[in-house]
């Protein structure tokens, strides 16, 4: 039997659409060791899936896509690799900006930016100069991301800005808090879709995740597309979001 496609104008009639979703894209390595193929091969066909998975954000008229590009952690991974990766990077940003304009998608960049290099730097910053005067999707890759790091970087931030003066604690409200961390201004993630059937959050975005939706896609991060990004907004308005409150109903009169 045929499974008939989602639709972003569906899914817009059945119910809101979160504004900021966030995904953790793992799965390549897998993907690549399936096929008997270099790792990094299966990061090169993690490309398709990006661009699909953006253009159906943009269908949907999500206002913000967070990708959980590159952890700290990462770095442990073999210097070829990662080198691989860092190649590909600047390459992927240098070729698909035009797309990314023409979709009038803006770009942002989170993450420890001292631990990238210059070269590196400057392609992150060429695009993202590229995509400013744009208004509609914010495309936010987190890359040298670490949610511990970016916690504690917020409290060195606090601290350093009380300086030799005492702190008074009740002035240290979320808002004061939230204005220190990298996604300052972004909305918290509604929905967070982590693939390859992995089912952790691995560092990512600790303070933002608080009371985000978590779906778990079985497909390998190359697979993935924009219909599983459509499947898991349909099961985020399946939901019931309380925030923690109990939400009561009148009875009838």
């Amino acid at each position: 039997m045929t499974v008939r496609p989602i639709t972003p104008e569906a899914l817009r009639a059945r119910g809101p659409i979160p504004r900021h979703v966030a995904i953790i894209m793992d799965g390549n390595g897998r993907w690549a060791k399936q096929r008997g193929v270099p790792r990094l091969l299966g990061h090169h066909a993690g490309r398709e899936a990006v661009r699909d998975t953006v253009q159906g954000a943009v269908a949907l008229g999500i206002e913000v896509l967070t990708l959980y590009t590159f952890s700290t952690e990462n770095w442990e991974r073999p210097k070829s690799e990662v080198q691989g990766l860092m190649t590909f990077l600047k390459r992927v940003l240098r070729e698909e900006t035009k797309e990314l304009h023409r979709q009038n998608v803006r770009l942002r960049v989170i993450g420890r930016a001292r631990d990238l290099s210059p070269d590196v730097r400057d392609v992150i910053d060429g695009a993202t100069d590229r995509l400013a005067g744009n208004d509609g999707l914010l495309l936010c890759l987190a890359i040298s991301y670490s949610g511990r790091a970016e916690i504690l970087e917020a409290v060195r931030c606090l601290v350093a800005e009380a300086g030799s003066r005492p702190v008074a604690p009740l002035k240290v409200d979320e808002a004061t808090f939230e204005s220190h961390l990298m996604t300052a201004g972004l909305p918290d993630p509604d929905l967070l879709i982590r693939t390859s059937g992995e089912r952790r959050i691995s560092n990512f975005l600790l303070w933002q995740l608080a009371y985000t939706e978590l779906v778990f896609d079985d497909a390998l991060w190359p697979d993935f597309r924009r219909q599983n990004l459509f499947t898991a907004v349909a099961e985020y308005q399946g939901r019931d979001r309380r925030f923690g409150r109990v939400v009561t109903v009148a009875p009838p009169a």
